[in-house]
C-alpha cells in the first residue's frame, strides 16, 4: 500500500563541487531503490540554485526515509552528486499535533557519499495530502440494508427499526 507525498524542492544555498559553483543543478528524490524522480535543472549558475518545483512521490507505508540528492552535469556529460540529505518521513508525516495536509517547511544540511557534511543546504516543503473521501456508489443495483436492531420494535420506521452507521472522515 502506498500514500502520496507532495514535495516542493524550493532552493539550495552555498552548494559547491570541489570548491567551485555548480551549473545545471537538479534534485533527485528517491523513496525506494529504483524509483527516482527529479526536478528540471536550475537556470541560474552559481551556488544558490532555485527550482520551486513540486513533485508527487509514491511513498510506501514501510519507508522510513526519503533521499534527496543535488546533482549536476559535468563537462564530460556524466552526472555528479554535489551532496545529499536523508529525510525522515516522521519529519512531515504523522507528526503529533499537526493536521493532515499541513505544509512543513524544512531545511537540511547536505552530506557527501561518506556522510561528511559538505557546503550546502537544501530547502523543501512537504505535505501528505488529505485523502479524498470515498465516492458513493452511483449504480442501480439494490443494496441490502445493514444495521443493528434498536429498542423495541413496536414502531416500524422507514428503515425497519434499524440504525444505519455511516463513517465520517
Amino acid at each position: 500500500m502506498k500514500r502520496a507525498l507532495e514535495i516542493t524542492l524550493i532552493s539550495a544555498e552555498s552548494i559547491r563541487l570541489n570548491k567551485k559553483p555548480v551549473k545545471n543543478a537538479f534534485v533527485a528524490v528517491r523513496a525506494e531503490p529504483g524509483h527516482e524522480c527529479s526536478t528540471k535543472p536550475a537556470l541560474d549558475k552559481g551556488t544558490n540554485p532555485q527550482w520551486n518545483e513540486k513533485l508527487i512521490v509514491d511513498l510506501p507505508l514501510h519507508v522510513a526515509f526519503i533521499t534527496l540528492e543535488v546533482k549536476c552535469k559535468s563537462s564530460s556529460g556524466s552526472y555528479k552528486v554535489v551532496g545529499g540529505a536523508t529525510v525522515p518521513v516522521s519529519d512531515f508525516a504523522g507528526a503529533l499535533g499537526t493536521p493532515e495536509g499541513y505544509v512543513h517547511f524544512l531545511s537540511y544540511r547536505l552530506r557527501d557519499s561518506n556522510g561528511v557534511r559538505t557546503d550546502g543546504i537544501i530547502n523543501i516543503s512537504a505535505k501528505m495530502p488529505v485523502p479524498a473521501p470515498a465516492l458513493a456508489c452511483k449504480c442501480d443495483v439494490p443494496r441490502s440494508e445493514v444495521g443493528v436492531p434498536v429498542g423495541h420494535q413496536r414502531k416500524m420506521t422507514a428503515a425497519g427499526g434499524l440504525v444505519v452507521g455511516v463513517p465520517v472522515w
